[in-house]
């Protein structure tokens, strides 16, 4: 039986913590997605930022020249997000969104969760990629991170194994790679984590 974890309130976290203190805070492009777009070679279009909290992604994501719509949960998250792109000259379109009740009304090329689908139950997984499906264009891409099973910290998100990626998944996109990384982030140790980079099947229903 799956242990049951808990998650904080995201809404008290972003008016409590300063972003760069968050575990998942990084500064940069992740690499792994970084990797990705370079061996896709994908240098345009559209992007969404699952879950973006400080906006570094969304931020490296559209000085690269993707037209970037950015979302997360928290409204304080959304709004720190918006100054820090307003003071660096970016149009990044963002919007507070709950993703499994989303209002988003349009699909993208590219989906990257940096770290929303592993907080949800097992009970909770089906509903995201249903919502995720959609928002995916026909043969476009979902960059998806989250924890590996072999991460051994109690605390923290829930874990998967490549195998649970291709049942999860499997009925609408095809599972191109899930490849054994880490999380980077502000801890001093980086949390074993799973990069899979997953095409939406053309023909999967909506």
């Amino acid at each position: 039986m799956t242990q049951e974890r808990e998650f904080p309130d995201w809404e008290q976290l972003y008016q409590e913590k300063p972003v760069e203190t968050m575990p998942w805070f990084n500064p940069e492009l992740d690499p792994d997605l970084e990797h990705a777009l370079i061996v896709l070679d994908l240098q345009s279009g559209t992007f969404l930022d699952l879950g973006t909290g400080p906006a570094t992604q969304a931020i490296a994501l559209a000085k690269r020249g993707f037209q970037v719509t950015a979302t997360d949960l928290s409204v304080t998250a959304v709004t720190l997000a918006q100054q820090k792109a307003a003071a660096e000259g970016l149009n990044i379109t963002f919007q507070q969104d709950d993703i499994l009740n989303s209002h988003l009304d349009r699909s993208f090329h590219y989906v990257l969760d940096r770290g929303v689908f592993h907080v949800f139950p097992p009970d909770q997984r089906a509903d995201y990629v249903t919502v995720i499906s959609r928002l995916v264009r026909p043969n476009g891409y979902l960059f998806l991170k989250c924890f590996s099973h072999l991460e051994t910290r109690e605390s923290g998100p829930y874990r998967f194994t490549p195998e649970e990626i291709n049942q999860i998944f499997g009925d609408r996109f095809v599972v191109q790679s899930v490849e054994h990384t880490v999380y980077h982030g502000t801890l001093e140790q980086f949390p074993q984590a799973l990069f899979c980079i997953l095409q939406r099947k053309p023909g999967s229903r909506e």
